[in-house]
Formats: C-alpha cells, structure tokens, sequence
C-alpha cells in the first residue's frame, strides 16, 4: 500500500487525494488552514469550456475532464453522502453582433467535430432559451449543453466526508504528518510563491477574485455569461455572481467597489436579480502558473516530491482528470502530463514575459 502525503486541502489536493484513496493508497492529507482557505472556498462553481475552435491540447484535457465530472462526483456523493450540487444544466450567452453571431455560427460546427457528440453549442433566439432572462442585441444566443455549476464548498465538504470514510488521516500542518513515499504539493497561490522561492525563478503568482451571492432560487435554469460575467443559479436556492480578475491588489481578503460594480451588472442584465438581496461577498487569491495551465510533475530538485497547481479559474473543470493523471504519476509511475502542463515546461524562459 503506497503512502502518500498531499498538502493543502483545496479542490486539487482533495480530489488527487480521493482518487489515490480509491485505488488503495494510504493517504494523509496536510491543511495548515481549513478546507478550501484559498479560492477553492470561493462561491461562484461555473464549470464551463473553452470556444470550440483552434484546438489545443489544453481544450482537449478540459473537454475530457468536464465529460468525466457527473460519474466523479456522483460516485464523491454516494460515499460520503453530501451533495456537491452538481448538475449539468448548461451556460447561455447573448449574441452582440453580426461578426459574434458568425462566430458562433462556426463554433457550432467545430463543437460538432470536436465534443464527440456528447454536447452541443447551439445559437438560438433569446426567446428560446431555457432560465434566467437577459437581453441580447441580436436577439441570438448560444446554448451549450457541456457546462455544468457546482457549489465549491459544497464539493469540499463532500469530498472530506468520503476521504474519511476511507480512512484518510487529515493533520494540521504543526503535527508532523507520517512518513510517505511520495508528498503532493496543491497549496494554491501560495505554494506558487514557495515553489518560486525554492527554485529562485518566478512561477506564477496570485489573481485575485471577487464574487458575491444573492438569495434567488433559479436552481433549475442554465448559468449565464453576459460579456465576461458569470451569473450560476445553485441547487440551494441561491445564484453566484462573478468575478474580477486582480493582478494587482491591497487586501487579499476584501471585497470592495469592484464588486459592487459586478453585482450593479448583474441586477441591470437579469431582471430576477433586480431585488435579490446579497448574502454574501467573497474575495480571494487564485493561482495562476506561468502558462496559466495547470501544473503537475515532479518538483526540480526535490526527489520524492511532486507539484498540482494552477488551477486559476478552470480548477473545479479540470480536477477529476488531474486528479486521475496525479494518482497516475505518484502510484505507477505513469507519466501522462501534456506538455504544457508540466512542471518544466512553467519554468521561466526567453520566450515567457
């Protein structure tokens, strides 16, 4: 039975965690905080891919992880028994223009080439949407059916309660955790800057993010995306709102006029949040990798000591699938990685800025 330490219990370290747990590891996972301090804590859950066109190696990875996301966490649920409000209900989108409603138009076709027919990306009219209502200048929208919402805390919270039933030892970071063949590193922006120090180059760093909740029970309509806004009805009666995206910050914590901005955005687009009252403001750090891919691979220089990080916005996405591939490198030996995703292919070089 393999012996494997992970650190930090956000989404990435809890769900690599849950997979080596199931394939028969002994896991301690290691928190110096509390589940989900960083932004895995967070409010918002979209889980939504890329466009559909110049296809890449990371698009193909999301495409697989978000098809993969309804069996992890149905399975997630039945063990623990909490419900990480997961459901794929699908993300709608205003038309702006001619030229957006062209695009659009051949990003349906490449949907159909490239989701394996298990999703499409459609352009209807508004009045045909299913959900929330919003206004488009076309009077087109887009209606794909691959996204999917998913409550953060929610997910953590059932995450921890199945890792428990497979007996997973969580210890703070003060309490030495018990010898381990390997140690997984997911501790978010902050283990960007220790993992940067450590190596003495620059590897990524921080972005922070604001969102809020209101208290409006859409649980059954599509999120929407209204010109870089995510509005993402969950199923406990409440839609999330969100969010900045801040490389420059005072206070990584507090929220501010940004946000209230963000939430003045959403009241005027969606009329069922005109007078939803807020319940909730959220800001925090997410960590973004040089290549603003996530990371997974050895850690330069530190035999027996491995990196899962950078998941910035596209965490909750892509976790089942790097979860698989984390489980894959630490317990066989089985290096699948893409390249961009790798630990050294991040490492800082003449054609970065």
């Amino acid at each position: 039975m393999a012996q494997i330490t992970v650190m930090g219990a956000g989404i990435l370290g809890l769900s690599a965690a849950w997979v080596m747990a199931r394939r028969g590891a002994q896991i301690t996972l290691v928190e110096r905080d509390r589940v989900g301090a960083g932004s895995s804590g967070g409010v918002v859950g979209a889980l939504a891919p890329h466009v559909p066109e110049n296809w890449n190696t990371k698009k193909a990875f999301q495409l697989d992880s978000l098809l993969m996301a309804e069996r992890f966490w149905a399975e997630v649920a039945a063990l623990g028994g909490i419900d990480p409000g997961y459901a794929r209900l699908g993300r709608v989108q205003p038309i702006a223009d001619t030229a957006a409603l062209d695009r659009a138009q051949e990003r349906a076709a490449g949907a159909r080439d490239l989701w394996q027919g298990r999703a499409d990306w459609r352009v209807i009219r508004v009045n045909e949407t299913p959900g929330l209502s919003f206004g488009s200048p076309t009077g087109w929208a887009i209606h794909d059916t691959l996204s999917a919402r998913l409550s953060p805390r929610s997910a953590a919270a059932a995450l921890v309660a199945g890792l428990r039933m497979m007996g997973v030892l969580f210890v703070t970071a003060d309490t030495p955790p018990p010898r381990a063949a390997c140690v997984l590193w997911a501790t978010g922006a902050q283990g960007l800057a220790d993992l940067g120090a450590n190596l003495g180059l620059p590897m990524g760093g921080a972005v922070k993010g604001q969102a809020a909740l209101f208290e409006a029970d859409h649980r059954d309509a599509p999120q929407l995306f209204l010109d870089g806004l995510h509005i993402v009805p969950h199923a406990d009666g409440t839609v999330a709102i969100g969010s900045t995206s801040e490389r420059t910050f005072s206070h990584p914590s507090q929220t501010d006029a940004q946000l209230e901005t963000l939430i003045g955005r959403a009241r005027a687009a969606c009329p069922e949040l005109a007078d939803a009252p807020v319940i909730e403001r959220w800001a925090g750090l997410r960590p973004r990798s040089p290549s603003r891919a996530p990371m997974l691979g050895a850690w330069p220089g530190r035999p027996g000591h491995f990196v899962l990080n950078g998941g910035f916005k596209i965490g909750f996405g892509m976790a089942p699938k790097l979860a698989n591939l984390a489980a894959d490198l630490l317990l066989d030996s089985k290096d699948a990685v893409p390249e961009g995703f790798r630990v050294e292919n991040n490492l800082p070089g003449p054609s970065r800025n």
